[in-house]
């Protein structure tokens, strides 16, 4: 029987908080139990289990966020998990003006029950990508598969890649030279986890186990760094493909975000 709440306490400890490398441009701060990411191209702001905080010195806190942010002209997610406390934080969150995004599940998985030979639908390729020219192919593949401007995401990924070559890993499944589906590895060393993201694939692609290859192929990346645990937070159309993989529900978060002028 899977251990959930060991699984969960894992989670907790060793993957809250701020990776190890940031990319340049990126500014890490703390303000109470809070961690505060600025230069990206939303701000971004997470917390531990328990704020330890809560009633007016929580609403202070988040109006410190929503001063801090308004006078930098950016968004910012606050990205909450099921489990956390206080149980009123999401609801003290939308007092201040931030609006919730689609709840996702945490779920997770051990890398070396996940990892195999990946198994491609015939004319669909597998390869790890670095140039930006290839992930701005990404992020144009992810507007077309989403309907909506992923444009940032190339940024994203190239600031990731220059800044730790050794702790993301991009793959793109192509077929006649169009990329069909993408995904990465993100890396945590001295952790034993590693996280999937991505997992986009084009409409006319899908149900044709792409996005299992990704997830084998990115397994296998994973024991070969060394990490035991995977951990993706997975959207309603994700979580079943890897539950059926092998993957277990922890927990669930919501990215609850808030932009200067209520827009």
């Amino acid at each position: 029987m899977t251990d959930i709440d060991g699984l969960l306490a894992a989670y907790d400890e060793r993957m809250r908080g701020t990776p190890p490398d940031l990319p340049r441009g990126v500014t890490q701060e703390q303000d109470g139990p809070l961690t505060r990411l600025t230069g990206q191209f939303r701000g971004f702001l997470s917390g531990p289990p328990d704020l330890g905080v809560g009633g007016a010195e929580l609403d202070a806190l988040i109006a410190r966020q929503c001063a801090v942010f308004a006078a930098r002209g950016e968004a910012v997610e606050w990205k909450t998990r099921g489990h956390d406390r206080p149980a009123d934080l999401p609801e003290r969150l939308r007092a201040a003006g931030f609006v919730p995004e689609e709840p996702e599940t945490v779920l997770m998985g051990r890398a070396r029950e996940l990892a195999g030979d990946p198994v491609l639908p015939e004319g669909v390729t597998l390869r790890q990508v670095t140039d930006d020219a290839d992930l701005r192919r990404i992020a144009a593949m992810e507007t077309a598969a989403w309907g909506d401007d992923h444009g940032w995401l190339a940024d994203d990924l190239i600031a990731r890649v220059a800044a730790a070559p050794d702790a993301i890993a991009v793959l793109v499944a192509e077929a006649a030279g169009e990329v069909v589906s993408a995904g990465w590895l993100v890396l945590r060393p001295g952790s034993g986890f590693a996280s999937l993201w991505g997992g986009s694939t084009l409409p006319a692609w899908r149900g044709r186990g792409i996005y299992r290859a990704l997830v084998s192929a990115r397994a296998m990346l994973a024991v070969a760094h060394g990490a035991d645990l995977l951990q993706v937070d997975a959207s309603a159309a994700s979580a079943p493909i890897l539950r059926r993989l092998g993957f277990h529900a922890v927990t669930t978060t919501t990215p609850y975000v808030w932009t200067p002028g209520g827009g």
